[in-house]
């Protein structure tokens, strides 16, 4: 079976190749609709004018988080500025922004530092409510934050904690803008707009290849199988899933897997017919992005996930799923798909609306991803005239949350407990290669 679908892999390359030359798929229903409306007009955005330590300082001390997966909190907040429904009157604002970088304090790995993430967040919220009227009079009812963490705004990449932790209380009644989306999860609250990662958009068309060339592989995807450093056990490290792909179909000839990422990675997206998503620690990653923008089918293998923009955008149409309990029958799964099911979905796949609600481009252009957030804002107003407290009413809990969130956000101290957490980082690294050699 495995030489006749590879044959009949490289004949669908080249009949989608044909037919895309010759016309995009129209996306059907109400999707395509949506992701072409013009939020200018719609609503009206109110930007905070903050201290250069929430946002400016933070990405200086750290010019990475411009290139991150989670530098959406950033490009949101430039776009924000020079956008057309922003207003400089927050009389008639629909809504208030608030441009902290939460997220931008980084490992030496990239990996984003819990510490100084909620008390920032707490400050910031102490700060705009002594400045402003608008926060109390709702309690952030009316107000959008962007936390593109692993977990949102529990703010923590280890799930238990993020469940420990929940979201930051003083955020209850704000929309939150993210990339975390998992259905029935305590980071994932009812209204929240989830958004993709941050992939720099420059880079991924610098990797462009002609349309022409066939799509030669069947099944790809480059990443880890298992994370001993943080799960040495296996099992734990993206529930099994990834360990039963690599452990069920590493000798499989459809299947190009490996951990090793080449520099050929873009272009190898751009050969493949059907692109891998699994979830790792958090169900998201930025392969849903890779897949969209190369053509390349995305397999989601992620229980409850819930996708980006997926009001707007028609996943079912688009990618695959499969559940995480069905992972060893992953090749009879795709095998199985009629070839026309799979020309669909790549037409799909190369409608420019599609590919450009994925992206965060600089300058930003219609229907991109900073347009479908706004969409996604619009879409919720009017607001419920309930939001709205009475003079000296409180909704939240100031003092709601786990001890360390409460004290004050110094920037001394997290800078401290910032260094402390990369070294014990790095011994337990230096543990773990022992105790494994």
């Amino acid at each position: 079976m495995g030489a006749a679908w590879i044959a009949l892999a490289l004949g669908l390359a080249l009949c989608a190749s044909a037919e895309q030359q010759q016309q995009h798929e129209r996306i059907s229903g109400s999707a395509g609709d949506v992701l072409e409306d013009d939020p200018v007009g719609r609503l009206k955005v109110f930007v905070y004018e903050l201290p250069v330590k929430y946002n400016r300082k933070v990405l200086e001390k750290d010019p990475r988080c411009l290139t991150h997966m989670f530098a959406t909190e950033i490009f949101v907040h430039e776009f924000l500025l020079g956008s057309a429904v922003r207003t400089l009157n927050p009389e008639e604002a629909d809504w208030f922004y608030t441009p902290v970088y939460t997220t931008c304090d980084l490992t030496p790995n990239g990996l984003p530092l819990p510490f100084k993430s909620p008390r920032m967040m707490r400050s910031v919220i102490q700060y705009i409510s002594n400045q402003w009227p608008y926060w109390n009079r709702t309690e952030g009812a009316d107000h959008f934050f962007v936390v593109p963490h692993d977990f949102g705004a529990c703010f923590h990449y280890q799930e238990e904690k993020a469940i420990e932790r929940g979201i930051l209380h003083l955020l209850q009644r704000a929309t939150l803008v993210q990339t975390f989306g998992q259905r029935y999860h305590v980071c994932l609250k009812e209204g929240s707009i989830v958004v993709p990662p941050y992939c720099p958009p420059q880079k991924m068309q610098a990797h462009l290849i002609p349309p022409s060339i066939p799509r030669s592989i069947f099944v790809y995807f480059r990443g880890l199988f298992y994370d001993y450093g943080n799960d040495p056990e296996g099992g734990y490290y993206a529930r099994g899933a990834r360990a039963a792909v690599w452990e069920n179909f590493k000798d499989n000839p459809l299947f190009d897997i490996s951990t090793e990422h080449p520099i050929t990675y873009y272009e190898d997206m751009q050969r493949a017919i059907f692109c891998l998503c699994p979830l790792g620690w958090a169900p998201w990653s930025p392969r849903l992005v890779e897949g969209v923008i190369f053509g390349c089918i995305p397999v989601i293998i992620a229980d409850d996930i819930v996708l980006p923009f997926a009001d707007a955008i028609p996943w079912e149409e688009i990618g695959v799923f499969v559940a995480e309990k069905d992972v060893p029958k992953l090749d009879t799964i795709l095998t199985s798909i009629p070839p026309e099911v799979i020309l669909k979905k790549q037409r799909l796949l190369a409608t420019p609306a599609m590919k450009q609600a994925m992206l965060f481009p600089q300058p930003a252009q219609p229907g991109d991803a900073f347009h479908q957030i706004l969409n996604g804002l619009a879409r919720k107003l009017p607001h419920d005239r309930r939001i709205y407290l009475n003079p000296g009413e409180k909704a939240l809990n100031w003092s709601s949350g786990p001890p360390g969130d409460l004290k004050p956000c110094k920037r001394n101290t997290l800078d401290r407990e910032s260094r402390n957490w990369h070294q014990l980082l790095q011994l337990l690294r230096h543990w773990c290669r022992v105790l494994l050699f």
